[in-house]
């Protein structure tokens, strides 16, 4: 008789049903499955019933944890299994009992009521609900009656650029009385830093989010005040930034003005000194750095109008610049009186001075970029360095053997070359840090660094032993040198001199074929086998580095706020590797977050797959991740249900390809990131290096060598007993 078992099938939850556990003060919580598909005020009705709570319509639901935002029907789908909530009074009417205790006449209260309010504000929900009840009109009145300081009027200020931060409300509605407060805290001497942090955010918000407003800001303001407040380290973040969104949004006619004042009131040398921004002993912060990059674009910016400038050739002033140009290469020699003999002798010099087009060398500028900016460093270098560069021309135009070096051929190329370097008149990246410390230690920094790079290609000419028809050749060796020197980041000029010095044609010819060989494997079968057996190995051991670095944990930025105040996350690896912990930090941690404050967690087990972020159908912060193309590419999600993503965007590449590959490796799957494939080349590199050691100069016979003969006698035998 055949005997049939039955097996009973273990359906998974619906997608659609969560189970929560919800609290009220007072009360035991209620352990309850909320379906998704029901409306939200249905699911509240029924939770208050549980505590026989009537008038639901006047509560809501908060997560009990982290930020502890507002359900809402728009982020109800954010709900997790495990998660905890709590019954609140609605947005609504915690909007107005908030209000009124705002107004209300006993300070303690009012200051209990703004402390609260400065937390609710960054809930979107509230902020509405508070917005649409006059709040944040009563907040300005506040502000402009000025009668708060200290705690009260710094949770003022907090609350309300939460509140415009949101977007509902436009900047332009600001009446001109509360900009005068708020200017009045930046530019009162003894105000304190809190008031001062608020203060200076709120300014920069009115300037990039209002044009009337940053004309305002702009006469509030003095940017001689801003710059005294670079002094203080707890907020000269806060005003170099104002000082870069006011020269943003500086038109472009008074950019120049505006450049020529920071320079007058020594900006440069308060932020190498006074400060000790750059010249510290502590590392520059990543918002730090990013304020500086961006002072660093704006400055450079200022080339674009002369780069984009072709040359009039029919302009006598600009044509006088070259015949300046001709006189310091060539004093002493006598013009000749006759027209014609005048133009010929012209001809002569510019066809010496390294021109392509001797007989009219204006045509040599009218090409764009670099247009006028060429004619522009060629005329500083003659001027402020004029024994270099009369050696220079003077070197090259006295040769005969085809090897002279254009000087004027060289130097408008070299001026197009570092444009492209360093992308003048490009806006600045958000996120993007890539600040040089050298370019704030001189007031003519640009000019300078020119004159250091055409040195540098004169030498490297020389080394090349070049001709005209190896010019291209010559600027893309350059440009190596140049982009490499940039990279170690050198604190100054002269040690930019030093470097480019040390980068001589034959060391860069050295550096690519290190790197080549580095890159390269060899091809004989053994050598080939070997690499084979070990890759494995080293797969395995960057598997486990990379998971390690996940068990330690990463902090991530939240995107999404428009002012520049950075709000954080946190998610790391359990020790088993069976469950990532994540939850909401305030600010950037310093060192390993505990398991403990990390209130969210997924099973691996539960990890459907990882996309990145241009592909994943969830990613919440699409809209402001198209605006930029870095972050874009810093962006991933982890999907553990059909409907449900956790999002990441990493701080930078590395990070990036740490994470992407330890989620990798945990669903096993391969490694595929660039580091991946940059550890594995090192790594692979130097363990064949290491395991062929003892073979280098060793020639290995074909044939086994002969054993030999045994000896006639053991005599030379010792023996111990």
């Amino acid at each position: 008789m055949a005997c049939v078992l039955a097996v009973r099938a273990v359906m998974p939850p619906p997608s659609d049903m969560v189970k929560v556990a919800i609290e009220w003060p007072g009360a035991n919580a209620q352990l309850i499955e909320i379906d998704q598909k029901k409306p939200l005020a249905s699911i509240i009705r029924e939770v208050c019933d549980g505590w026989s709570l009537s008038s639901s319509e006047q509560f809501g639901l908060r997560y009990a944890d982290g930020p502890q935002l507002y359900i809402t029907e728009q982020n109800r789908g954010d709900i997790k299994n495990g998660s905890i909530l709590r019954l609140a009074i609605s947005p609504m009417r915690a909007a107005r009992q908030l209000l009124e205790r705002i107004q209300s006449h006993g300070i303690d209260a009012r200051l209990e009521a703004l402390k609260e309010l400065a937390k609710l504000s960054a809930d979107p929900s509230f902020a509405t609900e508070f917005i649409h009840t006059e709040g944040l009109g009563t907040l300005a009145r506040l502000v402009e009656s000025g009668t708060h300081f200290g705690e009260m009027l710094a949770f003022t200020l907090t609350a309300f650029l939460e509140l415009m931060d949101h977007g509902i409300m436009s900047w332009d509605l600001i009446s001109v009385s509360f900009i005068k407060q708020i200017a009045a805290y930046v530019n009162q001497p003894m105000m304190d830093v809190s008031i001062l942090q608020r203060s200076l955010a709120i300014l920069e918000s009115m300037v990039l989010n209002s044009h009337s407003l940053y004309q305002r800001v702009a006469q509030e303001t003095p940017v001689t005040q801003l710059i005294t407040h670079l002094s203080n380290q707890e907020i000269q973040t806060y005003a170099i930034a104002l000082i870069n969104a006011l020269f943003l949004k500086t038109p472009e006619d008074r950019r120049q003005e505006m450049a020529s004042t920071l320079a007058q009131k020594h900006l440069r040398g308060i932020i190498l000194n006074v400060s000790h921004i750059i010249r510290g002993n502590r590392p520059v912060k990543a918002e730090m750095a990013h304020q500086l990059y961006v002072l660093q674009v704006l400055t450079f910016n200022l080339l674009e109008e002369r780069m984009m400038t072709k040359m009039d050739p029919n302009d006598q002033k600009q044509r006088d610049i070259i015949f300046e140009l001709r006189r310091i290469a060539f004093d002493g020699d006598s013009d000749p009186s006759g027209t014609e003999k005048r133009k010929a002798i012209y001809t002569k010099d510019y066809r010496m001075l390294g021109f392509t087009n001797p007989v009219n060398p204006a045509i040599d500028f009218t090409q764009t970029p670099p247009g006028m900016l060429a004619l522009d460093n060629m005329l500083y270098l003659a001027k402020v360095h004029q024994d270099t560069y009369i050696r220079i021309v003077l070197e090259n135009s006295s040769r005969e053997d085809k090897h002279e070096c254009p000087f004027g051929r060289s130097a408008i190329e070299l001026t197009r070359m570092l444009c492209d370097i360093l992308q003048v008149g490009e806006l600045p990246n958000e996120g993007c840090n890539d600040f040089h410390p050298m370019f704030f230690t001189h007031e003519r920094a640009w000019e300078e660094f020119f004159c250091i790079c055409i040195q540098l290609l004169n030498k490297t000419w020389k080394e090349m032993r070049a001709t005209a028809e190896d010019f291209n050749k010559v600027m893309t060796v350059l440009r190596e040198q140049v982009t490499r020197s940039l990279a170690m980041k050198p604190p100054s000029l002269e040690q930019l001199r030093v470097k480019l010095c040390s980068l001589s044609y034959s060391e860069v010819l050295r550096l690519r074929q290190s790197e080549r060989m580095s890159q390269d494997d060899f091809q004989s079968p053994p050598i080939i086998e070997l690499h084979e057996r070990i890759q494995p190995e080293i797969l395995e051991l960057i598997k486990q580095q990379r998971l390690s670095r996940l068990c330690e944990g990463s902090c991530f930025r939240k995107l999404g706020n428009r002012r520049r105040q950075e709000k954080f996350w946190f998610c790391r690896l359990s020790l088993n590797h069976k469950v990532l912990h994540y939850g909401d930090l305030d600010e950037s941690p310093q060192g390993e977050v505990p398991f403990e404050l990390l209130t969210d967690k997924i099973l691996v087990s539960d990890i459907k797959a990882v996309l990145t972020g241009k592909d994943c159908p969830h990613m919440k912060e699409k809209s402001a991740l198209k605006q930029n193309k870095e972050l874009l590419e810093l962006a991933f999600s982890i999907l553990y249900d059909p409907d449900e993503a956790l999002n990441f965007v990493a701080t930078n590449k590395y990070e990036y390809c740490i994470w992407r590959d330890g989620l990798s490796a945990l669903l096993g799957k391969e490694l595929g990131s660039d580091l991946t494939r940059s550890d594995l080349d090192t790594l692979m590199s130097m363990e064949m290096k290491l395991r062929l050691l003892d073979l280098e100069n060793i020639t290995i016979p074909e044939a086994p060598p002969p054993v030999p003969k045994e000896p006639s006698t053991y005599n030379f035998t010792y023996n111990y007993g």
